[in-house]
């Protein structure tokens, strides 16, 4: 047997009105949407009807209540009781157009909102033709309907709030001058608070003539807190849309959600709507008028869907095309532009070819020959090589220029990932990564015979250096003032990191790790003694042992610091140890 949902109707109001809107002050929006609502039913089959919207708040009215008076279509006994006592039912609200996309929202939900800060809502109405109607609601859930005939005699709606006991100031004349304002500025019909208008003359970004500029300046000012970088125009006719995006004059948090202002039919619907513009865009605000996507049941958002991310992606492609006409128009303003915000472009161009190509033509890189965008690093290299990792670069950035090898420094974010899709987009474009293993293979080797000269040294400085995994070697480069570089590889780091677990692990994990760090020799850390050193060519024909140890111990240790590598325990350990021991060999050799 079918049975019939019992519904508490006094559960229901509490949960719309105190659960699905965020704040009280949603009421003042939701009192004029139904007034414009209500003048545009009447405006469709008479347009030349009066379209005014009057607020009255408790000073005005001397009651302590709060009045708002609309010359709308007004509502017959039979519609109050569709549209005021049913939640939930829109099969006869075409009776009136309110389920159609020319209206901001429907009666009687919305309504609701209004006992966040009302224990009772009076609405006077009265139809073309029919008596006057006064509809009493209160926030347990009662209701009763009754006949006025000769309360009312022009056409429209009065709504009439009580205020509760502890939201009086929700009704006081300044919040409701804010409200109003922040909600209904641009609305198309005449808004008065107290008899003074709110409502603008248009929408801002629609204006023209002398001065536009300045005045999306200072309109954007007013709206977001800062003078734009510049304003680049929106529209998406498909849905509706049109509106401006403000550049960020200062640079932006790529992690921060970035909020908009989204306004329905020119009501305001969120001062800090997310996902209008594509992730990349973090750089820009927008303010937008729209009046096809659809909002949440809040109406305090864009409810997402495949019209959101098609509106999205064309506003994305509009972003786009105003960086390419900067680029084409002009280059410095560009310049200014990358300076600050090269983030989000290179965020964009990791998926995108012709952003990819601006940022190879435009932003300029760190190099170990000077600051060049990558475009003209090819022409005059050629060869792309980069080093992926900041400190990877410092390490090795300057020594490889003194071997005449231009290197990238590719450490910073999403330089690695453009410098590898670099191909895709520019087939002859070749590059190379670049790691400080790699840099020995451009040292010069000694001649045979001093090599073989030598060898004695090599052997005293690799044990020296046995109990820290590092293999020594002996090679000449530049700069000569230069003693040593300790040079490592990903393969490396991972083997030392292993062999420094294993020391902290108990017997089972020990094993597992071993079978993990068998690597060869060329998995090694490396400490290049640079043999165009004078220092090093002393040390190296030391016939003391002891010092040999102690020297080269230095030398890794300096190597290490000159680098930027971090100090393992061991590393420092053996530094203060060779500090102390060559202190001692100093102070014993005066005695």
């Amino acid at each position: 047997m079918d049975r019939t949902f019992q519904v508490d109707l006094r559960g229901i109001v509490d949960l719309l009105s105190h659960h699905l809107y965020a704040s009280p002050r949603v009421y003042v929006r939701e009192l004029l949407q139904n007034a414009v609502d209500a003048i545009t039913a009447r405006r469709s089959v008479d347009p030349g009807a009066t379209a005014l919207i009057r607020i009255e708040p408790p000073d005005v009215t001397g009651d302590g209540t709060l009045r708002v008076i609309d010359s709308g279509i007004g509502l017959t006994e039979e519609q109050v009781h569709q549209f005021l006592a049913t939640i939930g039912r829109s099969s006869k609200r075409d009776d009136l157009g309110f389920a159609r996309h020319d209206f901001l929202g429907q009666f009687g939900i919305g309504l609701l909102s209004c006992f966040l800060v009302a224990d009772e809502i009076r609405v006077l109405t009265r139809a073309e033709g029919a008596p006057a109607v006064l509809w009493r609601g209160y926030a347990d859930g009662r209701y009763s309907v009754e006949t006025e005939g000769r309360r009312r005699d022009e056409v429209g709606t009065t709504v009439t709030l009580v205020p509760r006991r502890d939201a009086e100031q929700w009704l006081q004349r300044m919040t409701v001058v804010e409200l109003a304002g922040l909600y209904g500025s641009l609305l198309p019909f005449r808004v008065e608070v107290a008899g003074v208008p709110i409502s603008g003359d248009g929408l801002p970004w629609r204006a023209g003539g002398d001065g536009r500029r300045e005045r999306l300046q200072e309109y954007c000012r007013q709206v977001f807190g800062f003078v734009p970088f510049d304003a680049i125009d929106l529209s998406v006719p498909e849905s509706g849309l049109t509106g401006v995006a403000f550049v960020l004059p200062t640079p932006a948090n790529p992690a921060a959600r970035a909020g908009h202002r989204v306004y329905l039919k020119r009501m305001l619907l969120a001062e800090g709507a997310e996902g209008v513009l594509p992730p990349w865009a973090f750089f820009a605000r927008c303010v937008i008028d729209t009046s096809e996507l659809r909002p949440t049941a809040s109406r305090e958002a864009l409810y997402e869907d495949s019209l959101l991310e098609a509106t999205r992606e064309a506003l994305g492609d509009q972003l786009r095309g105003w960086l390419m006409r900067l680029a084409g128009r002009n280059p410095r303003r560009l310049g200014e532009f990358l300076d600050v915000h090269h983030l989000g472009v290179k965020a964009l161009a990791l998926h995108d070819d012709e952003m990819l190509r601006l940022v190879e033509r435009w932003w300029p890189m760190e190099t170990n020959t000077g600051r060049m965008t990558l475009a003209d690093f090819r022409a005059q290299h050629g060869l792309v090589r980069y080093s992926a990792q900041l400190d990877e670069f410092r390490q090795i950035g300057a020594v490889a220029a003194a071997q005449g090898m231009p290197l990238v420094n590719a450490g910073y974010i999403y330089d690695t990932e453009i410098i590898e899709r670099l191909p895709q987009v520019e087939p002859g474009a070749l590059i190379e990564r670049v790691e400080p293993g790699d840099l020995s293979t451009a040292f010069d080797a000694l001649e045979p015979e001093v090599e073989l000269a030598k060898r004695p040294f090599l052997q005293l400085a690799q044990r020296a250096l046995d109990r820290l995994g590092c293999e020594v070697v002996l090679r000449a480069y530049d700069p000569a003032g230069l003693p040593a570089m300790y040079l490592t590889s990903r393969s490396a780091s991972f083997a030392a990191e292993l062999r420094a677990t294993r020391e902290r692990v108990d017997e089972v994990w020990a094993d597992v790790l071993d079978a993990l760090a068998r690597t060869d020799e060329q998995d090694r850390s490396q400490l290049v003694l640079n043999y165009r050193n004078p220092l090093v060519r002393r040390v190296s024909e030391i016939p003391d042992p002891d010092l040999v140890r102690l020297a080269v111990e230095g030398l890794y240790g300096q190597a290490l610091l000159l680098g930027h590598h971090p100090l393992r325990p061991a590393d420092a350990a053996l530094l203060n140890g060779s500090f102390l021991g060559l202190l001692n060999k100093a102070v014993g050799h005066e005695d």
